[in-house]
């Protein structure tokens, strides 16, 4: 994590990392102000925050009530070294606990991760640089061996030499690669998470066998989603980008709706264009890109290549975006390294939503196939070691796709989590599966598996596969655990005994789709120095369904952006039009604004809470229309999870507008307990907003230029960064 320091006056300091800020002082005695902890009272606080959260997420997992449980730190000091002192951290448990959880909440205890790494000794590197902002140094906290060469199933070149390429393209785009956290719980398994230490929405998780694959992985993925722009995915690119030579691509091209709004001639083709607009239905209108909001300019799309033969065919962005999420991407040494990873990960996906929905029963992998694997097999072992079944299962579909399944359940809570993982290869596969079940999970994070039903509704529903999808969250149902499999196992092999190149198994995999009669399209992406691919197989790799093209399509923020971020600038008309759309859209109330209209706020603002529901209150209240705006407080203060703060400002704003919207009341009969209730501060923004005195409490100006913005400005400069290495790739 990357934390940057402010001098302020005095001795005060400011540390800003992630959306927050916190400021340090020294005491009085030592020529501070007090106004603020010390570094070091930070640093003794920390160790008991983090031991109380071990214990709160001990007792979430087993419904434990927390309120009687307490806990203290004392730090005793050796008066003939300062620098070594003893942590005493004491905990007061209810005397009706059980004395398993007693030992439970110890251990939890002794996992602190504060703990851990004051224990083991971190090590300072203390430096001076030219520049902090680019200063591009990868901080990814690894060692590898000098000289070392390891290769591993799929990868063209080995690990060692692979890690140091991408990490020393990433540097050269001026982005700090570091690693927030290493994950290791059973042998043979590891997993991590890197992200931007500038834009930490700009981040990624590695998996492998090693320590060393697992971060090839997170490399990998982080370069092939810079270059297929997933980070940026629904976000406003601001106007800078949307009026510059090229939005998305230097190849791309724009295309004007026709006549009544219709289709251009020039995108998709015969083939997508039945698939995309069966009905008649997707008008022009419905690809307007998101990201620039530009519509003057048109339908932004993109050049991709027809497998069959190799003719390019325009998709537009928005498609992409709208139905695709990071389905169909992949970077490698190679291209044929990525196709093979991307067509893997296609038919992976694809395979495990026809298994989930289909409730298909899946054929165990024998004890004495698992055995010729004992990598793998060490990792399952010691999952049910510590309690966790682990069923493994052949979902190859009688032997037509290269897929497999681990999925684990967890008896304490009654979940399960059905992993899945493809390659040609049979062992690869089966790894993936399990190195995917653990990915940046610890133990205590298998207790939030979903429980199976015998609900078809809830496991064929179109969110339960997309949840799948994102971190394989869903819902499973009973069926498949069935003793009675619907396909027979098959001991597998697509790569010829392990003798095949990436190029025979990409032509493998390729052949499989056009066996069941689908088309690829293939983008190839070297702007960044990497080599990145995105493959796009219509009716087949969508993630949502095609009709969110019509009826939920992220364009909708077209509508509502730019109104919005100038909210603090609009007139009375302006107000109400907004107001009359946004009840019109029949949008979910409890939409977030920041998923709304495409633009990061701080988490911790009224802005990065705000839901279309809220603003419609505010608006409400700026056009002095109370009996809409009490209606609204009414809705909030009943089913809005927001910050107490906030919540109690509409406590005394529904008090407030019942005063002033019943003629039998006087407020200056009620304003004194009110302030005596809710605080002077508090009762000013209220009446305020009432009289039309205060308007958008709590909401800070901004404009389409995002000023104030920080976290999406940061994600924005790591998007121009990309934009200006494109612009000099083909410059």
């Amino acid at each position: 994590m990357e934390i940057k320091v402010n001098f302020l006056d005095n001795l005060r300091l400011e540390a800003k990392f992630d959306d927050f800020t916190v400021v340090a002082d020294q005491p009085i005695r030592y020529k501070g102000e007090g106004s603020a902890p010390g570094p070091f009272d930070y640093f003794l606080a920390s160790s008991a925050l983090c031991a109380a959260y071990f214990v709160k997420l001990y007792c979430q997992t087993r419904d434990i009530p927390t309120e009687n449980i307490r806990l203290s730190q004392n730090n005793i000091v050796d008066p003939e070294n300062r620098y070594k002192q003893i942590f005493k951290i004491q905990v007061e448990l209810p005397t009706d606990m059980s004395d398993k959880d007693r030992q439970g909440i110890l251990r939890s205890i002794d996992r602190c991760t504060v703990k851990k790494v004051v224990q083991t000794g971190p090590e300072f590197v203390i430096e001076i640089v030219d520049n902090l902002e680019s200063d591009a140094q990868a901080l990814l906290g690894t060692s590898l061996a000098d000289g070392a060469s390891t290769y591993i199933a799929g990868k063209d070149l080995p690990l060692e030499q692979t890690i140091a390429t991408m990490s020393g393209i990433l540097a050269g785009l001026g982005m700090k690669i570091e690693v927030a956290s290493w994950r290791n719980i059973v042998p043979n398994v590891w997993s991590l998470h890197v992200r931007d230490a500038h834009s930490q929405m700009c981040f990624t998780n590695g998996k492998g066998a090693t320590k060393e694959s697992a971060l090839a992985s997170a490399l990998g993925e982080f370069i092939e989603r810079l270059n297929c722009n997933f980070f940026y995915n629904d976000q406003f690119w601001g106007e800078d980008i949307a009026n510059a030579a090229f939005v998305h691509y230097p190849n791309e091209k724009w295309f004007q709706p026709g006549p009544k709004d219709e289709l251009p001639k020039g995108i998709l083709d015969e083939r997508c264009l039945e698939i995309y607009n069966p009905d008649g239905e997707l008008r022009g209108s419905h690809l307007y890109d998101t990201n620039s909001g530009n519509i003057e300019r048109g339908i932004c799309s993109l050049p991709y290549v027809r497998q069959s033969d190799g003719e390019v065919v325009y998709f537009p962005s928005n498609l992409i975006e709208n139905l695709f999420l990071s389905n169909g991407m992949s970077a490698g040494n190679t291209l044929v390294e990525a196709q093979v990873q991307c067509l893997s990960e296609i038919f992976e996906r694809a395979v495990k939503r026809e298994i989930l929905t289909g409730e298909m029963a899946l054929p165990d992998v024998p004890r004495e196939v698992l055995a010729k694997y004992p990598s793998i097999l060490a990792g399952i072992e010691a999952l049910e070691e510590q309690g966790f079944p682990v069923l493994v299962k052949d979902a190859s579909l009688g032997g037509q796709f290269p897929v497999m399944n681990v999925t684990l359940m967890n008896p304490r809570t009654g979940g399960v989590f059905a992993s899945f993982g493809a390659h040609p290869s049979f062992e690869v596969a089966l790894e993936r599966s399990l190195t995917e079940l653990l990915q940046g999970r610890s133990f205590e994070g298998l207790n939030d598996l979903a429980r199976p039903t015998f609900s078809s509704h809830a496991v064929t529903e179109p969110n339960n596969s997309v949840e799948h999808f994102i971190d394989s969250s869903g819902v499973v149902s009973w069926r498949f655990f069935s003793a009675k499999a619907d396909y027979d196992f098959v001991e597998w092999d697509f790569t010829d005994g392990g003798n095949n190149t990436n190029a025979q198994e990409a032509d493998l995999l390729f052949g499989l789709l056009e066996e069941m009669g689908k088309e690829a399209y293939v983008a190839v992406y070297e702007h960044l120095g990497a080599t990145a691919c995105r493959i796009l197989v219509p009716d087949y790799s969508e993630v949502y369904p095609i009709d969110d093209l019509i009826w939920d399509n992220t364009n909708k923020a077209l509508f509502f952006r730019e109104d919005i971020l100038n909210l603090h600038r609009l007139d009375d008309d302006q107000l109400a039009a907004l107001v009359e759309r946004l009840e019109e859209s029949e949008l979910d109330n409890y939409t977030d604004i920041t998923t709304l209209i495409g633009v990061e706020f701080d988490d911790n603002t009224v802005w990065g809470q705000l839901t279309i529901q809220e603003l419609k209150l505010l608006i409400y209240l700026a056009l002095n229309q109370l009996d809409e705006a009490l209606e609204l407080v009414e809705e909030f203060l009943q089913f809005n999870d927001n910050t107490v703060e906030r919540e109690l400002f509409y406590q005394a704003m529904n008090a407030a507008l019942e005063v002033a919207l019943d003629d039998e009341l006087d407020m200056d009969d009620y304003e004194p307990v009110f302030r005596r209730m809710f605080g002077e501060e508090r009762m000013d923004a209220v009446l305020g907003s009432v009289t039309g005195a205060v308007r958008f409490f709590g909401l800070t100006p901004t404009s389409m230029q995002l000023e104030g913005l920080d976290k999406h400005l940061r994600l924005l400069d790591s998007f121009k960064k990309l934009h200006a290495a494109r612009a000099r790739f083909v410059g």
